[in-house]
């Protein structure tokens, strides 16, 4: 079930990007130009796989090349979440946490409207924690590094020349730990 969501949005990341791109008559997004187009706030909801949901933060850039077509943009990522939990009546308390860096290209579908779709793909390294804090068990902490696949899709909504508005799914294939991101966010357009 796994490596079929994976391959399945993946291959419709790409499919969607390559049907796109033969389109002759397409018409930039933005004028032609390259370097860092834009930066990106979001909030998170992350469903992490054997846990409930919690929130986590990120940061992105959005950097366009000017050698490449005007809808595919690089957008490096830096993530993060935490989630803590405690048992009062057994003195137990948990946290887990997940600092991500990542690499994701995207294509941004040409729209007329003040709202563009896009999906993308992506590759993170998640520097994973879990720590253990209770009488009976002691203190424990587990540390380890997971690279993962990414593949992204959503809706981005232009507020005005400089700022904007974006909704996305986010889907991070890491062993043991896959999440399912739903992101809101702010951009702000250079």
């Amino acid at each position: 079930m796994r490596a079929s969501l994976t391959t399945s949005l993946l291959a419709i990341a790409l499919c969607a990007c390559t049907s796109t791109s033969l389109a002759a008559d397409a018409a930039p997004v933005t004028p032609q130009g390259g370097g860092i187009v834009g930066l990106g706030v979001t909030t998170s909801t992350v469903f992490q796989q054997g846990q409930s949901s919690f929130s986590g933060i990120a940061l992105r850039m959005r950097i366009r090349n000017a050698a490449l077509r005007p809808n595919v943009e690089f957008l490096p990522t830096m993530e993060y979440w935490e989630n803590n939990s405690h048992i009062d009546e057994y003195n137990i308390r948990t946290r887990r946490r997940d600092a991500t860096f990542g690499a994701d290209v995207r294509w941004v579908f040409d729209s007329k409207r003040t709202w563009q779709p896009y999906a993308g793909a992506g590759f993170a390294l998640h520097f994973l924690n879990d720590e253990l804090q209770s009488l009976h068990y002691g203190n424990e902490s587990n540390g380890l590094v997971r690279g993962g696949l990414a593949a992204l899709g959503g809706v981005e909504f232009n507020l005005g020349a400089r700022i904007g508005s974006f909704l996305e799914l986010k889907f991070h294939d890491v062993s043991q730990y896959r999440q399912v991101k739903f992101n809101t966010g702010l951009s702000w357009n250079f």
